[in-house]
């Protein structure tokens, strides 16, 4: 008898694992498609400048809640932050390389809404080197401006009639 309930209960555990799978894909299934489109703010940038990434989610169930939206830049992994109830999530990027940087906002889904993503790039360059002031003067309105001048001997001359 006890090798029969073994043999039973060994039969059951593929069907308990597939009960689960069906059960976990169809609600999944239930799940309305979504659409997620992504912004970057601004999208040419300097090296460490923040850039504002914006993913927007649309569903036409709630799609708070779940994951949220995981940003990529490309293969590697910004961050993961939840959708608010505007069906939007952001995050606050800056970038060590220059060249550019193919952005992925992945929505997760949830309960009632499936997953999406959308993908932009963001230009990096590195930044500008500032203009050194002009030797031998001093500057006007701002050191390191492109205004300066220098000065000289002053001779006044002052003729009387």
């Amino acid at each position: 008898m006890k090798q029969w309930l073994e043999f039973r209960a060994w039969k059951l555990a593929p069907v308990a694992a597939v009960a689960a799978v069906v059960t976990f894909a169809s609600s999944a299934l239930a799940a309305v498609p979504s659409t997620t489109t992504v912004q970057a703010n601004p999208s040419s940038a300097t090296v460490g400048q923040t850039v504002t990434l914006t993913a927007d989610v649309t569903c036409s169930e709630d799609p708070t809640g779940g994951l949220g939206v995981t940003f990529f830049d490309g293969g590697d992994i910004l961050d993961t932050v939840p959708v608010d109830a505007s069906g939007q999530a952001q995050y606050a990027a800056s970038f060590a390389t220059t060249g550019t940087h193919t952005i992925t906002a992945a929505y997760n889904g949830n309960d009632n809404c499936g997953a999406s993503n959308d993908e932009t790039d963001v230009t990096v360059s590195s930044a500008p080197t500032p203009p050194t002031p002009p030797s031998g003067g001093f500057c006007l309105l701002v050191c390191g401006s492109l205004v300066g001048f220098t000065t000289g001997d002053i001779h006044n001359v002052v003729i009387i009639h």
